[in-house]
């Protein structure tokens, strides 16, 4: 499976560089500051491809003493990295066009940087295509973000084209810096969103839809000696998660059983979730207070009869035991 990002992402810079070089003969052959645009995306494509290429590589290395949690969360700051240089690429763009403005070129051999361009295109889809899906079926957040990149290049180059072919029937000098700062605009944005989406990630932001995914799973084979579980935390390193959690158990267990219920829990949640998960369970001794919740038969020291269960949704298991009570 980590073969296959590393395999991946040299294929993404390999193409990279090959449309980079076309969308640079384009913009010599054209003189089109509309152009200009594309291939200096496809610059950031180059480099972000290689820094991604070498992260998703450090990534795959095995845990250490020095890294307890590996250094899966690599790939999150090569994916800020790719945001950064794709939020400057736009200003490069707008200013070089602004310039334009003021300064007009001759604008030549149009219909040959229109067929470059709308072929590199549809070649960053399918790539894009091909990363993001790669990326999600084994959570890299490097191969995502570089395909949504790869994407938003298509979208932009769609724009670009029908520009070009504006320009090139009118020829309206002017067409060209405008086509330039509404698409610099574009690529702004794109950085701006990637940025936002891993920083989250690096921050530890909660994502509730995968606690709720494990809780479900959890709860599905609860066992009558799993009275409660609460405070759980995930956080994501890279390609695997790492969840805390407190399990709480009949208080006269001793610690053998309860290691056999935690142990049980663990396999639970790994054979159950496709995603690599390590987990940390702290054990908590059930009080009278959970007894109407509590489903367990043959509890000898039972205070309250059972009455209903609790859910094991997001808005219960992520709260601490002080909440709990409260």
């Amino acid at each position: 499976m980590d073969k296959i990002k590393l395999t991946v992402q040299k294929r993404i810079v390999t193409i990279s560089i090959i449309l980079f070089i076309g969308k640079l003969a384009a913009y010599y052959l054209t003189n089109s500051v509309g152009i200009l645009t594309d291939a200096l995306e496809s610059t950031v494509n180059v480099i972000t491809g290689l820094v991604s290429l070498y992260s998703i590589g450090l990534a795959l290395k095995p845990k250490d003493t020095g890294h307890p949690f590996g250094h899966g969360k690599v790939e999150l700051l090569s994916a800020s990295l790719e945001g950064l240089l794709i939020f400057f690429a736009g200003l490069i763009i707008i200013f070089e066009a602004i310039k334009r403005f003021f300064v007009p070129a001759e604008i030549q051999q149009l219909d040959i940087g229109i067929v470059i361009i709308a072929v590199a295109g549809i070649v960053n889809y399918i790539v894009g295509y091909y990363s993001i899906k790669t990326g999600r079926k084994h959570n890299s957040a490097a191969l995502v973000a570089g395909g949504k990149h790869l994407q938003s290049d298509t979208y932009s180059s769609i724009g670009l084209v029908i520009g070009l072919v504006l320009l090139m029937v009118t020829r309206l000098a002017w067409l060209d810096s405008l086509i330039a700062i509404i698409f610099g605009g574009i690529i702004i944005y794109t950085g701006i969103k990637i940025m936002k989406e891993t920083t989250s990630v690096l921050m530890d932001e909660a994502d509730f839809k995968i606690i709720d995914t494990i809780a479900l799973i959890m709860f599905k084979h609860r066992t009558e000696n799993w009275v409660n579980i609460h405070n759980v935390k995930l956080v994501r390193y890279g390609n695997s998660y790492h969840l805390d959690c407190d399990l709480t158990l009949p208080w006269y267990m001793n610690v053998r059983e309860a290691h056999v219920e935690i142990d049980h829990l663990q396999e639970v949640v790994k054979n159950g979730y496709s995603e690599t998960v390590d987990l940390t369970i702290h054990t908590d001794a059930c009080t009278d207070d959970l007894c109407s919740n509590c489903r367990k038969s043959d509890c000898h020291a039972r205070s309250e009869e059972f009455t209903f269960e609790l859910p094991w949704n997001v808005e219960q298991i992520i709260k601490t035991k002080k909440e709990l009570q409260e």
